[in-house]
């Protein structure tokens, strides 16, 4: 089944934070916003520099009203990088990817020596990372290690304002409906069948809400993503696979996008609860990488 377009609706709802957000000034760090709606830059921090409580709290604050923030010229080692996520969090070691400097920590290193000739990446599609989990990753630091004079982009998708912005009838429809996530599209797909089935005794396929509840803001997000969802539970194979084509495609919008160019030091810090990301796969011949550090989360609802 080809996918359709996405729903046409009228003004698009664009809301930053829940109706009854008490919105107060921030004394420690200086925002500059890059959307009404999805991402902004910090100023006045140094992500090298021990995170004191008042300020952990004012940069979890303003991650939960912007949803991915971004940090110019730091300068940090791995080990500082784990620090400040470490604040937020425990963190997450990633089974399928391979590691940095430590366990902790994901590098995606890309340049002219991979072997697709086309110079394609596996991220560049929309996606929440490891959705497949029980206890999907709350957020992600990610900090430039080296990056590609023009392109290799970052892209992140309010998925509370895609929820927003569906027809009243579909939220009706989708309020109860659950998914089933799991790895096997994505890293099961160079896996043979023995290897496919050891890890999938490890990581079951799980369900989650099609709609979830954000733990602590309260506001629905829209909880699907084209990665890692096999199918709408209850639904028959077209009726599933054409809901979730059309739900998926709700990430595409400009309206809830903000995106980010990479220069040396750069670091960003997203929610992965409530939004998606896709990282643009156009710097081929040119080298690019990154390392990701995640803070566990809990289990939608």
């Amino acid at each position: 089944m080809t996918r359709a377009l996405t729903w046409g609706v009228g003004p698009r709802v664009l809301r930053r934070v829940p109706d009854d957000w008490v919105e107060r000034p921030y004394t420690r760090i200086k925002l500059e916003p890059c959307t009404e709606v999805i991402g902004a830059e910090v100023r006045g921090i140094d992500l090298a520099a021990p995170l004191d409580d008042e300020l952990g709290a004012e940069v979890r604050r303003a991650l939960l009203e912007w949803k991915v923030l971004f940090f110019r010229d730091q300068r940090l080692s791995s080990e500082q990088q784990l620090a400040f996520a470490s604040h937020f969090g425990a963190l997450e070691q990633h089974p399928f990817l391979e590691q940095g400097d430590t366990p902790e920590v994901v590098r995606f290193e890309k340049g002219d020596d991979r072997t697709n000739p086309y110079g394609v990446g596996n991220e560049n599609g929309w996606h929440s990372d490891v959705s497949w989990r029980v206890e999907p990753a709350m957020g992600a630091v990610l900090r430039a290690v080296e990056v590609p004079e023009h392109g290799g982009d970052t892209l992140w998708a309010d998925m509370a304002c895609a929820y927003d912005n569906l027809p009243h009838e579909i939220k009706g429809q989708i309020a109860d409906l659950r998914a089933v996530h799991s790895f096997v599209q994505v890293f099961g797909y160079g896996m043979s069948a023995k290897q496919r089935a050891e890890a999938l005794e490890r990581y079951p396929r799980v369900e989650h809400p099609v709609v979830r509840t954000h733990p602590e803001t309260g506001r629905k997000t829209l909880y699907v993503n084209a990665f890692f969802c096999e199918r709408i539970v209850g639904l028959d194979d077209d009726e599933s696979e054409w809901l979730l084509d059309r739900l998926c495609l709700q990430a595409m919008h400009p309206e809830w996008q903000v995106r980010l160019h990479w220069e040396p030091g750069t670091v960003a810090f997203w929610d992965n609860r409530s939004t998606q990301h896709y990282a643009s796969s156009d710097y081929f011949p040119q080298r690019r990488v990154m390392d990701r550090v995640s803070i566990m989360g809990d289990r939608p609802f």
